[in-house]
């Protein structure tokens, strides 16, 4: 039996190189990959990371790397991103993992914010399934409460999301001329947020600093958290790491 994945998105803002790195790796193991937007309309990937505009003198630090623009514009060619599903259409039980991507763009806010999602990650906890988030999604994990303890989902788990440090850098790097693009919630961070829905701050995960970006040759530069059903990571940086290892995780996990 194929392996069915689900990759709720925002309609716009989606970081590509989180989505589109992931998509072609199952898309190689013959997986049935699954979108889902809040109304059923074909999901964008954040422009600026796509094209570099506006990046200025930091477009080669900051922008898609090149396998990542090449894979999203194969990957947005495909039926099923072309017609994704609704939020309201969901349900974990149709679905052998899940996998959250992020993107900064405020208006991912219709994304990290929904409640059908919240809802549909307790249970894929409660399921055991595989979740993986990385940089942002792991702020809608965070948030995602279960009702039986009115807890966050990952109040016992160990987990990596993006690095304070590395939101303020691309901030601070970029902001004489573009804002606050860089901070999608202005009054916090990723990290601060996620932090305050853990059990212990030990169990936030910062790895080694983040410098060099992993290739599908060279995954050792990818930090990655798993932690029983769940896999975490920080940015477009550790994405083949990431993806390889969900992977495994999908692999190992029982079918439907």
């Amino acid at each position: 039996m194929r392996k069915r994945v689900l990759i709720p998105l925002p309609t716009y803002g989606v970081d590509p190189t989180e989505i589109a790195i992931p998509w072609k790796l199952m898309h190689k193991k013959n997986y049935d990959l699954v979108f889902s937007t809040p109304t059923g309309e074909k999901g964008t990937a954040d422009q600026i990371m796509l094209t570099g505009k506006h990046l200025g003198i930091f477009k080669s630090l900051l922008w898609a790397r090149k396998d990542a623009r090449e894979a999203y514009t194969e990957m947005e060619k495909q039926n099923s991103f072309c017609h994704p599903l609704k939020y309201s259409e969901l349900n974990a039980a149709d679905f052998d993992a899940i996998l959250l991507p992020g993107g900064h763009d405020k208006k991912v806010k219709e994304y990290l914010e929904s409640k059908l999602l919240q809802q549909l990650i307790v249970d894929f906890f409660r399921a055991e399934k595989p979740v993986a988030g990385i940089c942002h999604g792991v702020i809608l994990i965070a948030r995602s409460i279960d009702p039986a303890t009115q807890k966050s989902v990952l109040f016992n788990y160990k987990t990596t999301a993006l690095l304070k440090l590395q939101e303020l850098l691309a901030f601070n790097l970029t902001r004489l001329w573009m804002g606050d693009y860089y901070l999608t919630y202005p009054e916090t961070t990723t990290e601060d947020e996620v932090l305050r829905v853990l059990a212990t701050k030990e169990h936030f995960l910062k790895g080694p600093r983040p410098i060099q970006r992993d290739t599908a040759q060279n995954l050792k530069c990818g930090f990655v958290v798993k932690d029983r059903n769940y896999l975490s990571a920080r940015w477009p940086g550790d994405v083949y790491n990431f993806a390889t290892q969900f992977i495994t995780m999908i692999e190992n996990s029982e079918a439907l």
